[in-house]
């Protein structure tokens, strides 16, 4: 029996898991009362101490809390899964939608009276503070009118925290909060006053200083809480827990972890400071089987069952982080999504297999916890045991889209190709969604913008313009194409523009960062910020990169094969023809869509009302077909012949990306390849690289509705492909078939990550057979030199299910993009996307 199954959590876990269940997000004002006040007391000071007292101002008097049940303590909010909100960043958003957040499409958030009336009072101070105001002061016009048209966003940054790093936790478990202390103060005493740097680098280790002195006293708070709750309880066995709680946080993060309780203790803390600290997402854990081992293995006083159960709160603890993001962002962002990355197996420094115990308890910890984070990944490579990937396809049967999957064969050849040594590229994690960086040693600014490759294939066939506006460079008209080479000039051109100006959007909003939000407790972790005497934000890593991603690659490859088949060589359909049906949108109505929504019972009723009164004949051998066009086609759209339709049926009839075509397959490589080396040219003003990635979130559905009609039949604001994988419904041959398309992508060149979903029928994964298979099939794409692939193992019923009876799925967790969420939660039209999936079969 290759199948083994999972134990049960305990009734606290369970216990725990509920709290987050029903959890009613709120936005709370702590935090922001606290950072304005920090900053209105520090005026005239330089920026880095400036942000290191706003971190003792927030450790010092952030509400302390204790949920019921905890072993593992510390939390950013008062309530369950809510929120604090990070004004120095930016906050006109905020005050615009305190009467809308609650009843918003995506991720609403409850915003009682009293904490909106807090809010608006603090906000009085920001008005041209915040970095996103020093961003968008360094802005062209044009990169505006990119931004505000579509091309791309940079939102993430703009609007938040930096977030997508990876600290060394390892190093704090070695020597704790007072080694970082003594480290800084060592540094200061070395410090040479002729260096001109000297005044920076003395203002950089005076914070650290005030920050890790302010986080010690924010451990010690909640010993404090923690023995005032034991004094009031009356349960013996609670009351013991909340003296070792107390016992623990008196000890951790400020002295080196002595117990495997003390190590679990330390890395959340670490990672609930370092939300408090930054609003930025995908704070990711990184290699958490490495870093926490030797303490596991060192204990002997801990039991197994013990052990599991700490890991399993840190897995609740992870779900009880939340953010807000504007309405729009929200979308992008759909499902509370956080994007903590915890990543294990994989390789050592050395290349051996670094697969341990821990490594199974997190896949124990997925199966009792089953909330949506952390993004669960695993590492794999040639000496990847046979056992680690059988029991991943128990976890992946499971149906709650983790562990993604990424394959060292490709990853670590990618950052060598980057600049990384060899070491320190067998020892990445992910952060994020899917993006490998070296752990605790980089900045890597992944998800810098989200960059919309259909857009540019849209703007090129109109010569460069978005309706009447010239935004683009004027390019050759897409009636003078008399082969793909004239559109791969005119793609080209527009995309070096567009790339150029996604930099300046980038590199703004960094300098921004480096001016005004340095992060004191981030950099003290970040190798090597100490040693160098400069924050991350400034390029006190040693790695810096920026990673903006791409989506619509699928799109753009299919819809420039579909010229190449019926206007170049077959001559079906003239240029001409096909401009004019994408302009009327293939005689659809507009905002209509060929998804694989149900129509309602009173759209089919109508539809057939138009048939049968427009018609004589009541065949109904044609009736079926009539009033399918009819639904398919809204109103007509001005398409009384059905030509467009006719186009339309004929684009959409031809072989896509997905089903192991090389000529197809290798058209969609070509056009994420020009993205992707554009991308490369830049650098950053840290002095690092850009580097392409291609994963989308679930922007593939919210920034779908800036595209209109393409060659590939896809009509006007309907949803595009996500990351690398085929378009919805379009892989037809099978799961192995489209991998292989996948696979012949540049994964190496799009060295900050590409994202792969596969969703799979619950019986194809059934019994032994089915890991078996899985197995196989992971194998098999990563020999063809595939980054990473993740699954969702779910069928279109239960989806359709919970759509309609969201009260009773609560708990069905989905994988979205590069994370899960619960399904119930995201908007309909996110939903309606991942039903629309290929469900694959072996």
């Amino acid at each position: 029996m290759i199948e083994k199954g999972f134990t049960k959590p305990t009734d606290r876990v369970i216990r725990l898991k509920n709290q987050i269940l029903n959890a009613r997000p709120y936005v709370e004002s702590e935090r922001a009362v606290l950072a304005t006040e920090a900053y209105k007391a520090s005026e005239g000071l330089p920026p880095i101490v400036r942000r290191a007292k706003v971190a003792e101002k927030i450790f010092n008097e952030l509400p302390v809390t204790i949920r019921d049940d905890e072993l593992i303590v510390g939390s950013i909010t008062k309530n369950p899964r809510s929120t604090e909100i990070c004004p120095e960043f930016s906050f006109d958003w905020v005050e615009k939608e305190f009467d809308t957040m609650a009843t918003r499409m995506a991720d609403p958030f409850e915003i009682p009276k009293e904490t909106a009336a807090e809010l608006h009072e603090c906000f009085k101070y920001w008005p041209g503070k915040t970095t996103s105001d020093l961003a968008a002061s360094y802005m062209s016009q044009k990169t505006h009118d990119c931004i505000n048209n579509g091309v791309f966003t940079v939102g993430n940054y703009y609007f938040g925290g930096v977030g997508h790093v990876c600290v060394d936790y390892g190093k704090i478990l070695k020597i704790g909060f007072r080694g970082i202390i003594a480290e800084a103060v060592k540094q200061l005493e070395m410090l040479d006053r002729m260096d001109p740097s000297y005044i920076k680098k003395q203002q950089f280790y005076n914070a650290i200083i005030i920050t890790y002195n302010a986080a010690i006293n924010f451990a010690h708070r909640y010993a404090a809480k923690a023995e005032e709750l034991a004094q009031a309880e009356s349960s013996p066995t609670r009351k013991q827990e909340l003296m070792q709680i107390a016992q623990n946080c008196r000890r951790v993060p400020e002295n080196p972890a002595s117990t495997f309780w003390e190590a679990c203790q330390t890395m959340w803390f670490i990672q609930c400071m370092m939300q408090i600290e930054s609003s930025g997402h995908s704070i990711s854990p990184g290699r958490f089987d490495q870093y926490m081992y030797p303490y596991l293995e060192a204990d002997k006083s801990v039991s197994r069952e013990f052990a599991q159960e700490l890991v399993d709160c840190i897995w609740i603890k992870l779900n009880d982080v939340n953010k807000t993001r504007d309405e729009i962002s929200a979308q992008a962002f759909a499902g509370y999504a956080v994007f903590q990355n915890l990543c294990v197996g994989g390789q050592t420094e050395d290349g051996l297999d670094a697969t341990n115990d821990i490594s199974y308890m997190c896949m124990e910890a997925v199966a009792h916890v089953r909330l949506p984070a952390p993004s669960f990944s695993i590492r794999v490579w040639q000496g990847t045991p046979d056992e680690f990937l059988f029991r991943a396809a128990e976890v992946v049967r499971l149906g709650l889209g983790v562990p993604a999957v990424y394959n060292d064969e490709v990853i670590i050849p990618a950052l060598q190709n980057r600049g990384v040594l060899l070491a320190d590229a067998r020892d990445y994690g992910i952060v994020g969604c899917v993006e490998p960086q070296p752990i605790h040693k980089t900045e890597g600014w992944h998800d810098a913008a989200f960059f919309n490759v259909a857009k540019v294939l849209e703007i090129t066939m109109n010569g460069g313009k978005v309706g009447d506006l010239q935004l683009g460079p004027v390019t050759s008209a897409m009636a003078s194409w008399k082969s793909l080479d004239d559109f791969y000039d005119a793609f080209s051109t527009q995309m070096t523009f567009f790339v150029k100006h996604l930099v300046e959007a980038d590199n703004c909003v960094d300098i921004a960062h480096a001016e005004r939000a340095p992060l004191p407790f981030q950099s003290a972790m970040v190798d090597d910020c100490l040693g160098r005497g400069m924050s991350v934000q400034e390029g006190g890593a040693i790695y810096n990169f920026t990673g903006p991603q791409a989506f619509g690659v699928a799109d753009t490859g299919d819809s420039v094969y579909a010229m190449k088949k019926f206007v170049f060589d077959d001559k079906t359909i003239t240029m001409a023809d096909l401009k004019e049906a994408l302009d009327a949108n293939f005689g659809l109505a507009a905002g209509a869509s060929n998804t694989s929504a149900e129509p309602t019972e009173e759209q089919v009723y109508a539809a057939v009302r138009k048939v049968l009164t427009n018609s004589s004949s009541t065949d109904m051998s044609t009736l079926k077909d009539e009033v399918y066009r009819t639904l398919s086609t809204g109103n007509g759209g001005g398409d009384a012949n059905g030509k467009y339709e006719n186009i339309r049926r004929m684009l959409d009839s031809a072989p896509c990306f997905g089903n192991d075509i090389d000529e197809v397959d290798l058209i969609a490589r070509k056009c994420a390849q020009i993205y992707c080396k554009e991308v490369e040219k830049y650098t950053n003003p840290r002095g690092g690289q850009f580097q392409a990635g291609i994963y989308p979130v679930s922007a593939n559905v919210l920034f779908g509705k800036d595209v209109g009609a393409l060659p590939d039949g896809r009509p006007a604001k309907a949803p595009l492909a996500d990351g690398v994988s085929p378009r919805q419904g379009k892989d037809v041959k099978g799961p192995t078939a489209a991998a292989n398309s996948v696979a012949k992508l540049d994964h190496f060149i799009a060295s900050n990550g590409t994202l792969y979903n596969q969703k799979f029928l619950p019986n194809a994964l059934a019994g032994d057979n089915g890991l078996r298979n899985f197995a196989s099939l992971v194998r098999s794409y990563f020999d063809h030199k595939g980054m990473h692939v993740q699954f969702n193992v779910i069928d279109r019923q239960t989806l359709l299910d919970a759509q309609k009876d969201p009260e009773a799925h609560k708990d069905l967790v989905v994988r979205v993009a590069g994370y899960s969420a619960q399904f119930v939660v995201l908007a309909k039209e996110v939903q309606d996307d991942i039903i629309s999936r290929t469900e694959q079969t072996f």
